[in-house]
Parts: structure tokens; C-alpha cells; sequence
């Protein structure tokens, strides 16, 4: 399509921001930030998408504060004076150059201690009912699955009620900052999802049993968000069918089931469902092309934003294999679905790391940037 047709290049209004198109960078850990403090090449790290064009910038996941929420000592933090003055040179960097960008506020649960074998052992994971979940196709080493495995207690009143005063405190602190939105990473088997994904709540009381028990805690969580920021931003919430323990897994069999789980999201607040698939045009559910993105606008009403191998041929998992991507010319049938309504957003990831002025390429129709993990993931550029 040309830019004047390309649904891409359409702005869009979410409350009170607004968005001049629909390119989305979505949030990739890069683990750049030393006792959880993102420093001044972080911040030229996000202003140069900015400067590029992305319409929307989503950070890395931002730990919220709560001794079990993230792992790796070199993944940001949303508290602390040192961090937040961090955060703040960010937003004033992305905001400079015209761009708008949002933190995901990030709780790993069962997954505590996958990106560090040294994490202190004598914390106890967050998890609903004690156990990591089911253990399938993963790209976890054996040495942590048998680790993780090992049931711990289930999460009490008190741990819950401590973990969403956390999620309230670093989304206050966000919006303090200057952030435009909150993004919440409610998927790959996280926290959040651990409550949503049947193989990881067993539980039998107000936090679990039935679809829309399992999705209270995530949308309490999703509830004193939106009480804590202002009215005017924006929620985003990342889910997903797949988990890191189990690649196949997945928490709806139907798009009621879907419904059942994502309704409850959206009326607690949300307004934009992230739908996280290894490949953005997948169908969900047989019977039907529509993706999980398109499900989810579907059942819920509520916008929706695709994310998954845009212009790149391997999923990601593939990718970390070979190192090198091939790259996939789908754009063409992502402007088709977000044309026909399909979905509202794009998140890209991968691309924008091979190509900062990703938004300006796209808008000039390529080619495409090739994707080298050997290159592109080991250095913050």
C-alpha cells in the first residue's frame, strides 16, 4: 500500500493519547540497567525509535517492587530514587523527539530464577498454588526445570495483597515520571498469567476454580492501576496461549472461554489486549482465520494489538538457534487484517532492534532490515 492507504500510518486516539500510527515497539529485555538503574545509554536507546518514527514505545519489563518480582540484578526497576531518575531522562529523551512510550510493569511468579541460577534461594517464588506448571516444550535447560519444579507454598492473603499494592505503587511512580500509559506483562507464564493458566492455579477460593476466578487477581491488579493513574492514560496488558514451561499450552479452548477470562480485564480497565503469539497471523481457534488479536478485539470489544514475526521467517525460539533470521515479507497481510479491522496495533520487536528508524523504513516500503541475533541482541544500540 502506499502511506496515505497503509492502515500502519493512521494515528489513533487511546484515552487521552494519541498516537500518530499504529507501529508499536514491542517490549524486549535487553538487561542494560545495573542494580535494576537504566543509565544514559538506555535512554539513547529508546529516543533513537523514537526518533525513527514508532508511534508507540513499550519498554522492557520494569520490576515492580517486591523482592521476588525480577531476577536478573540488570533488569530495570520502577522504585528507588536512583531508578526512577533514571526513567525520568528516558521519558524526557523519547518525549523530546516527539514519541510516547509506555513501562511494563513486570512480576515473573513461578519463573523466578530462569534468567539467574544464583537468585537467593531462600526466597519463596510467587506462585498461585505452589507448583512451576506443567512441564512441556520449553527452551529451559533441564538443570532449571528439575529446579523449579520443586513444589513451594502457595501465595497467602498477605502475598497477594503485597504483590498489587507493588503493582499500584510502580504504576504511581510510572505516571509520576512522565510515562504516557502502563503496559502490563500478563503472559508467557508470569505472574499474572500463572493466576489465568489452569496448570499453575489449583486454587478453590476467590483466586481460582472457575475462568473468571482465575482472571480476579489479574484484574484486581488491572483495577488499582487504574485508580492509581490518571484517568487519561492508557492500560495495556500482554497475554498469551503459550507459556515458557510449555510452548503448546494455552489457557482458552474456544473464544468463550477467551471471553471469559479477557472480559473481566477490560471492564476492570484495560484498553488495549497485546496479544503475544509466536506468529502474528496464526488462527487461534479452528473454524476460523481470525488471530488472537482479532479474537481478543472480538470477544471483548476492546482494542487489540498484534505482535508476533513481523518481517522475520523464524519465531524466535527458532531464531536463537542459528542466530541469523531470514527475512519474511508478511507486511502485505498485516495491513490486509489491520485494514479489515482485524486488530487495531502492531507490536514489533525484533526489527526494531536491526533497525531503530523501523517506522520510517516501513513508511518508504523497505526493504525490510535482516535481523542477526549475534549482532542485534548483544549490544544496546
Amino acid at each position: 500500500m502506499t502511506d496515505a492507504a497503509s492502515p500502519l500510518f493512521r494515528p489513533l486516539a487511546v484515552r487521552s493519547l494519541q498516537l500518530p500510527n499504529r507501529i508499536v515497539m514491542s517490549p524486549m529485555t535487553r538487561s542494560h540497567s545495573p542494580n535494576g538503574v537504566p543509565g544514559p545509554d538506555v535512554a539513547e536507546y529508546y529516543r533513537r525509535r523514537a526518533a525513527g518514527g514508532t508511534g508507540l514505545i513499550v519498554t522492557e519489563g520494569v520490576a515492580i517492587d517486591h523482592p521476588t518480582a525480577v531476577d536478573n540484578p540488570r533488569v530495570p526497576h520502577m522504585y528507588g530514587d536512583a531508578a526512577l531518575e533514571g526513567w525520568r531522562r528516558v521519558v524526557d529523551a523519547v518525549h523530546a523527539e516527539g514519541g510516547r512510550i509506555v513501562p511494563q510493569l513486570w512480576h515473573v511468579g513461578p519463573l523466578w530464577g530462569a534468567m539467574n541460577p544464583k537468585a537467593d534461594p531462600t526466597l519463596v517464588p510467587m506462585r498461585p498454588s505452589g507448583v512451576w506448571g506443567q512441564v512441556g516444550v520449553t527452551s529451559y535447560g533441564e538443570e532449571y526445570v528439575t529446579r523449579a519444579s520443586e513444589p513451594t507454598r502457595a501465595m497467602t492473603e498477605e502475598d497477594i495483597e503485597q504483590v498489587i499494592a507493588a503493582y499500584a505503587s510502580a504504576a504511581a511512580a510510572a505516571a509520576e515520571v512522565g510515562f504516557d500509559g502502563i503496559a502490563l506483562h500478563g503472559g508467557h507464564g508470569y505472574l499474572l498469567d500463572s493466576f489465568l493458566w489452569d496448570r499453575t492455579n489449583l486454587r478453590d477460593d476467590e483466586w481460582g476454580g472457575d475462568l473468571e476466578r482465575r482472571s480476579r487477581f489479574p484484574a484486581t491488579v488491572v483495577a488499582v492501576i487504574r485508580s492509581a493513574i490518571d484517568p487519561g492514560l492508557p492500560i495495556l496488558y500482554r497475554f498469551s496461549q503459550h507459556k515458557q514451561q510449555d510452548y503448546t499450552a494455552r489457557i482458552a479452548e474456544s473464544p468463550e472461554e477467551l471471553g471469559a477470562l479477557l472480559t473481566p480485564l477490560a471492564r476492570a480497565g484495560v484498553d488495549v489486549f497485546d496479544a503475544s503469539i509466536r506468529r502474528f497471523e496464526t488462527p487461534a481457534f479452528e473454524g476460523s482465520d481470525l488471530s488472537l488479536a482479532g479474537w481478543a478485539k472480538k470477544v471483548t470489544g476492546t482494542l487489540s494489538m498484534a505482535v508476533g514475526g513481523v518481517g522475520i521467517g523464524t519465531t524466535l525460539r527458532e531464531n536463537r538457534a542459528t542466530g541469523a533470521a531470514p527475512t519474511r515479507n508478511n507486511v502485505p497481510e498485516l495491513e490486509r487484517r489491520m485494514d479489515d479491522g482485524e486488530f487495531d496495533l502492531v507490536a514489533i520487536g525484533r526489527l526494531h532492534l536491526a533497525d531503530p528508524a523501523l517506522a520510517a523504513t516501513l513508511r518508504r516500503g523497505g526493504p525490510l532490515p535482516e535481523f542477526d541475533r549475534t549482532v542485534h541482541e548483544t549490544t544496546l544500540t
